[in-house]
């Protein structure tokens, strides 16, 4: 008798799993290993192809000369050198990630590695379409309204403190190190200490140079091309000390709010954002961009009339909505929750937009020297440790004080982005856009006083 074949017998259920399953394209095994490493969130296969898509588009002279083209540069390139930072030996420690993000597509501009095209919607993105600003509007807007109230108020008084105490550091220190290398005081006041405290190009350098060619002669393009140099080296040496303090305050809780700047008496810590643990509402994210474009408009607008920088008006409009309780609670969590997205997932692509466009690493090396490096050093030195002594002096944190008063010493408002990116401690955001915009505007005035007393 002959034995029945048997077959397996299967549920309906299992029958359509199975049919489904047919014709389903399988990946090869290796490129399912590949897909496990990751760059940033992104598999590696996809990102690989992505950067594939962006640069050969390039090549060919059709990436986009517009806000698409030139986020998907600097996203492509952020997203990788980050990476990068945050893993690489010893750059890791001292701010890998902004370092990185800012200095290697500068050198690639340098080297003309990069193309015109990629370099044309990155100018698009971030000065034609003002993309910096409506990054540091909602980092602003959303950093101040979800911070702690008491918090603000006793942190806007007190960082003046520090902020001066840094500054008179700065000059004593830059001054003391350039005479000792054979420097004069004229030289190394005017044209190395003043740029890397001016509070960046656009509100520091150009209104400086346009001052000392209307007082000493000549073109304003030859003294930027003097003071830039000093600027960028005293930006990227504030970046490695925020990123040394990061390191301490890792291995010291006692010196750190982590992110809070003031201490309540008696050593109690004040609390940070009541909208913390909240869950995302996208809508009220929507309602905190448009909050956050409102300011910026509003800063702008009355900047003609009050005489004072829009940025700076943009800041003490959202801290007196925030001191004075006028904003809707809706509002102030729309807007921390926005800034809290803008701030994780922007910061990086922002650095390689700064590097490419901000960093002219021809003028630097122009003029570099050791001598001139340890200088630029020393300013930011100073103004680092008079911080941290200070700040503990004023019952502020030590390193979120130090943080905040090496801003100083950054570019502007990129300068503080890369600062507080290295630090980690990106809700600092109003208090370093304080430190650098005040503080700037204050030391282009004294210095335009006493370039005009001094003399050539």
């Amino acid at each position: 008798m002959e034995k029945s074949i048997q077959h397996p017998i299967h549920t309906h259920a299992e029958e359509r799993h199975l049919s489904a399953n047919e014709g389903k394209f399988k990946l090869p095994a290796w490129l399912k290993q590949l897909g496990h490493i990751k760059i940033g969130a992104i598999p590696l296969p996809l990102y690989v192809l992505m950067a594939i898509i962006v640069f050969a588009a390039a090549a060919l002279g059709h990436l986009p000369n517009d806000m698409i083209g030139g986020l998907a540069t600097i996203m492509v390139m952020g997203v990788l050198l980050s990476e990068l930072g945050f893993k690489l030996p010893l750059l890791k420690h001292i701010g890998g990630p902004a370092i990185l993000s800012l200095m290697v597509p500068s050198f690639l501009v340098f080297w003309h590695v990069l193309n015109p095209p990629v370099i044309d919607s990155v100018h698009t993105l971030m000065k034609t379409s003002n993309f910096l600003y409506l990054y540091i509007s909602c980092l602003v807007a959303g950093s101040i309204t979800g911070m702690n109230r008491k918090t603000l108020i006793h942190g806007f008084i007190r960082i003046f403190i520090p902020m001066i105490a840094g500054t008179l550091a700065a000059v004593a220190a830059g001054l003391a190190v350039a005479i000792m290398f054979g420097y004069s005081a004229y030289h190394a006041f005017f044209y190395i200490i003043v740029p890397i405290i001016a509070g960046g190009v656009g509100e520091g350098i150009l209104p400086l140079s346009i001052a000392f060619s209307q007082i000493l002669g000549g073109e304003s393009a030859s003294y930027v091309a003097q003071m830039i140099p000093a600027a960028v080296i005293g930006n990227v040496f504030a970046i490695i000390g925020a990123g040394v303090l990061k390191k301490m305050a890792d291995k010291n809780s006692a010196i750190t709010g982590n992110g809070v700047l003031v201490r309540e008496k008696y050593g109690q810590t004040m609390s940070g954002s009541v909208y913390d643990g909240l869950k995302p509402d996208f809508a009220l994210m929507g309602a905190g961009l448009l909050f956050a474009c409102g300011l910026f408009i509003t800063g702008h607008l009355l900047s003609p009339f009050v005489g004072i920088p829009g940025p700076i008006l943009m800041i003490f409009g959202a801290a007196i909505l925030k001191v004075t309780n006028l904003l809707p609670k809706s509002i102030e969590q729309g807007a921390y929750q926005l800034y809290k997205f803008v701030s994780g997932t922007l910061t990086w692509p922002i650095m390689v937009g700064l590097g490419i466009l901000y960093i002219p690493l021809g003028d630097v090396a122009a003029i570099l020297s050791i001598p001139y490096i340890l200088v630029c050093a020393s300013v930011i030195m100073a103004m680092i440790v008079s911080g941290y002594v200070v700040g503990k002096w004023v019952r502020m944190y030590p390193v979120e004080a130090a943080i905040v008063t090496g801003c100083r010493g950054g570019l502007g408002g990129t300068g503080d982005v890369a600062i507080l990116s290295a630090s980690g401690r990106m809700e600092l955001m109003p208090f370093a856009q304080i430190s650098t915009r005040i503080g700037g505007a204050l030391t282009v005035v004294i210095a335009t006083l006493l370039l005009s007393m001094w003399g050539g």
